[in-house]
């Protein structure tokens, strides 16, 4: 299993690239090709797929999202203050509660996998081929753009009204949508993009990508290419964080986070197009009353901290006094 993970190309040419000046593309491209081939002989279609999409989620969204929660809790003082929300977008800081999200994400991660992997035996049983193109020839970069921009932009319509009409319609889903993923006000954090309820992960985000994938039947590697694409445009628009680089990936997060510090009120779409067309986009105004709230929550938790320890200190000093009244008589 671990050659097959290792040996994925997109991986290969991301994180392990051939280092020269003399070395061209061309050289880069051949080797990718080679690669490629010999995974698609020396192995089985189905675990190219899972063992690709695993990887994926370990590198793209787990690890990122581990780092980013160390940071959050480790530092919250810092923290605070990079976050859309302030104080309100801070995860808890409960070890147990903690390990029960992740245990809930990773659950989730592998329901998606093992619903993918009954999905696409079956349509290799009914039409005897795999689900996606598994040729050794590499698809063109025209093709990959067309079949990239075809799915990303199904993906918008089918999230916004998944989200919108299922998700936060009047259904039980809907119910366990809110008390899941919605159980706090402020901006999320990266961990909470896998820690819903099972089914709504399902139409939230698996439906709204493989679906598209499926009904052109692309080819495994563009395949790959979008769901990096999708991990890491998730996990960031999840992160919360104010300084996300790039005019149309810190729009998202900002919208990510008002739908979050709303209640799931506003913004379902990803990139915000479907939201626009239907009015359904809200302003920066949401984040500002979060923060407030949350301000005066720990204003209050203070004061009545503060006001526990003074009465107290009064109790003690009636005490004192009563002893030294007793022992004077």
């Amino acid at each position: 299993m671990i050659d097959v993970l290792l040996s994925i190309p997109l991986l290969s040419y991301v994180f392990f690239p051939t280092k020269g000046a003399s070395v061209s593309t061309s050289v880069n491209l051949i080797f990718i090709y080679m690669t490629w081939s010999s995974l698609v002989f020396s192995h089985h279609p189905l675990e190219i797929h899972l063992s690709g999409l695993l990887v994926l989620r370990v590198i793209f969204w787990l690890i990122p999202s581990l780092v980013f929660l160390l940071f959050d809790i480790g530092v919250p003082s810092l923290a605070e203050g990079l976050k859309h929300g302030g104080r309100s977008s801070l995860p808890p800081r409960n070890v147990r509660k903690l390990a029960k999200l992740l245990g809930l994400a990773v659950l989730n991660i592998f329901l998606c996998m093992a619903v993918e992997a009954i999905v696409t035996m079956a349509y290799t049983l009914v039409f005897k081929r795999h689900i996606f193109k598994m040729t050794s020839t590499l698809p063109l970069p025209w093709t990959i753009t067309k079949h990239c921009t075809f799915i990303l932009m199904t993906r918008e319509v089918l999230q916004y009204y998944l989200h919108r009409r299922v998700l936060h319609g009047k259904s039980g889903l809907a119910r366990k949508h809110v008390a899941y993923a919605h159980a706090t006000s402020g901006a999320p954090y990266s961990l909470q993009v896998y820690t819903d309820h099972p089914i709504a992960i399902f139409f939230h985000r698996f439906l709204p990508v493989f679906l598209p994938s499926v009904i052109i039947r692309t080819h495994m590697l563009t395949y790959f290419f979008v769901i990096i694409l999708t991990t890491i445009e998730e996990t960031l628009a999840m992160s919360g964080y104010t300084f996300i680089p790039g005019v149309i990936m810190s729009g998202i997060t900002a919208r990510t986070a008002i739908h979050y510090a709303g209640r799931g009120s506003s913004n379902y779409g990803a990139v915000g197009v479907m939201d626009w067309a239907h009015g359904t986009s809200k302003s920066r105004d949401v984040l500002r009353d979060a923060k407030k709230e949350a301000d005066k929550r720990n204003v209050h938790e203070r004061s009545t901290k503060k006001a526990g320890v003074g009465s107290a200190a009064v109790k003690d000093g009636v005490k004192s006094l009563k002893k030294r009244v007793k022992l004077s008589k």
